[in-house]
């Protein structure tokens, strides 16, 4: 069975992987010199055609939406996914723009809230810090935003299987958004190594973790990693809430929260837990307001 596997593995690098990279690098490089405006528009018309295409996705992100807002009738759900397709096209197809939308002054493209946060985090000769968000909007921008308030980050990923889409995607983030590691056991000495130097650390506190902690969100028990709260409660670091809203085409507000700490009542069990219910209270709210700009293909609740 193991040879079996390991065969497999080697077939998908050797063969598989640099076929879906022979379609996708040519796609992202169009993306990259048209207008960001027409990239976003293209972007959200392929990502509707991807919906179409992936059935079993759609239906399992349908799924997702029976379970977290039964409400809802059935062509609410409907239209909740098809809008969701929409965003993740955009934001594919937004991704080699990303370092420049910043700039776009004159589109007046990114509204920011509370970007003095991060400005008074990175004046700060040590800033020990955790920012989080989740995938709403276009989270790519955040790496972006927080470089462009001077705040420098090590940013915790998880990493696409095959490894040329990767390099693709991590080599455009690294332009000056921070250092990128993907999940596992590196990534985990080094949020301590970063925190323990006074530097800031951004992760995505949505997906599910099979080894985590139950936690609610929308009502149900869902495997939630407990790092942001076991990292908070240790180091004493304060924690910065952040989310991006699609306005409407390659339009954005970035909401950063004021800074606050992991309360410590001495019950490190229960405090760990009580923040991360707060956590996912949170990231709840704000994707029930858009919920067409989350991503609900995650596999985020046990069957």
């Amino acid at each position: 069975m193991a040879d079996h596997s390991e065969a497999a593995t080697r077939l998908r690098r050797l063969v598989l992987d640099p076929l879906v990279a022979a379609v996708v690098y040519p796609i992202y490089y169009t993306f990259a010199v048209l207008p960001v405006g027409v990239a976003s528009m293209l972007g959200g018309w392929l990502g509707r055609l991807v919906g179409l295409l992936a059935p079993k996705l759609t239906r399992r992100a349908l799924a997702n939406l029976r379970r977290a807002l039964p409400e809802l009738s059935p062509e609410r759900h409907r239209a909740i996914v098809w809008g969701m397709w929409d965003n993740l096209g955009r934001t594919l197809a937004e991704h080699p723009h990303i370092d420049h939308l910043w700039d776009d002054t004159k589109a007046g493209r990114i509204e920011i809230i509370g970007g003095e946060h991060l400005r008074a985090l990175a004046a700060s000769e040590r800033h020990p810090s955790l920012i989080v968000g989740a995938h709403i909007g276009n989270w790519e921008l955040c790496p972006s935003i927080c470089a462009r308030h001077g705040l420098t980050m090590t940013l915790i990923y998880r990493q696409p299987n095959n490894r040329l889409i990767d390099y693709l995607m991590t080599g455009r983030r690294r332009m000056g958004a921070g250092r990128f590691l993907p999940k596992g056991r590196e990534a985990a000495r080094a949020m301590v190594e970063t925190l323990v130097q006074g530097r800031a650390i951004g992760m995505l506190v949505d997906q599910k973790l099979n080894d985590g902690i139950a936690v609610p969100f929308f009502g149900l028990p869902a495997m939630t990693a407990p790092s942001l709260a076991q990292l908070g409660l240790k180091y004493r670091c304060p924690v910065l809430v952040g989310r991006t809203e699609r306005l409407g085409g390659a339009r954005f507000r970035v909401t950063v929260t004021p800074p606050e700490l992991v309360p410590d009542t001495g019950d490190r069990t229960a405090d760990i837990l009580a923040y991360m219910t707060r956590i996912n209270a949170r990231l709840e709210s704000w994707i029930r307001e858009r919920p067409e700009q989350w991503l609900w293909l995650h596999n985020r609740w046990p069957d």
